[in-house]
């Protein structure tokens, strides 16, 4: 575990204090830790002890040098059991050491509001940090952040210079929460420009209105229940890359991204490629910007950036 923190230990100097502090390729698949700060989150695919949970987190706290340290629980069958035992997944108080309800963290310099006790998803996903700064350096004028959580990607948009970005969730609280992002990197967004609301719906909305932009990012979970039944990134991104290039621009771009170790690199371009066709468009690989140096090995993420006719 220290030779792993070592190796992030330049991060915080180019600004970034919130990474994968040590992967899971780093600990024969057993657990996790993302640093937030101060703050630690342990992720614990392993089934241990209570009384070995709290050891972990205090060697993991030690050798960080952290103040207190979150606890995720991630059995392989959290799907469910996110929706009947969640505060036994994620615990809202630390496991070891002092409360951080809430961090303010960097992300090449961008800060962002991480809460470690809030749920099992934090705030953020550290992985996608490269294609957030990719984001950022290539920002066109009009952008259609979809599933947007607390708008990372819309935040970087702004500071990259796209003079409208429209951010898409279902959830109002996590929208409120990327406002909060915005104003902490003071930047001014209308209220109509975070959007309520199922993300197909919005797709289908704004192909009627006639909206179009010149990047659409799609970040969608891998699973997820709501009112139009089941989605399965594995089964359904080829349809979500179809509505997505309704609204694309000619000549416009795609970042799609999917977190799932399930779905190989070449089942995801084939999905992408399929969803084009159905709406007679063509397009081409720019650029995968991957995972980050601190998920060494990783093979869950795929970002792909695509150019479309």
């Amino acid at each position: 575990m220290t030779a792993a923190l070592a190796r992030r230990a330049h991060l915080p100097a180019q600004g970034t204090t919130f990474y994968r502090g040590v992967h899971t390729t780093e600990t024969a698949g057993e657990f996790a830790l993302d640093v937030a700060g101060d703050a630690g989150v342990l992720s614990l695919y392993a089934d241990l002890s209570p009384e070995e949970e709290i050891e972990l987190a205090g060697a993991c706290g030690e050798a960080a040098g952290l103040a207190g340290i979150y606890l995720k629980r991630r059995p392989p069958e959290a799907r469910h059991a996110a929706n009947v035992e969640r505060d036994w997944l994620s615990p809202p108080d630390p496991i070891w050491g002092e409360a951080r309800e809430e961090v303010t963290a960097l992300e090449n310099g961008v800060p962002f509001l991480i809460r470690p006790g809030a749920d099992l998803s934090i705030g953020l996903f550290a992985d996608a940090r490269p294609a957030r700064g990719w984001v950022r350096q290539h920002a066109p004028t009009r952008v259609l952040n979809a599933f947007a959580y607390t708008c990372g990607f819309g935040v970087n948009a702004s500071l990259g210079g796209a003079q409208a970005v429209k951010n898409v969730d279902l959830s109002r609280k996590v929208l409120v929460w990327g406002q909060e992002n915005y104003a902490l990197s003071g930047v001014s967004a209308p209220d109509d420009d975070f959007l309520y609301g199922d993300v197909f719906d919005w797709f289908r909305r704004l192909e009627r209105r006639g909206d179009t932009f010149d990047l659409v990012i799609l970040d969608p979970p891998s699973f997820a229940r709501g009112r139009a039944g089941v989605w399965r990134a594995e089964r359904d991104y080829g349809r979500l890359a179809a509505l997505a290039a309704t609204v694309t621009a000619p000549g416009g771009q795609m970042l799609t991204l999917l977190n799932h170790a399930g779905v190989s690199p070449a089942s995801f371009d084939r999905m992408v490629r399929l969803g084009l066709e159905e709406t007679g468009r063509g397009g081409r690989v720019l650029e995968s910007p991957g995972a980050g140096a601190d998920f060494p090995g990783a093979t869950h993420l795929k970002a792909v950036v695509w150019a479309l006719d």
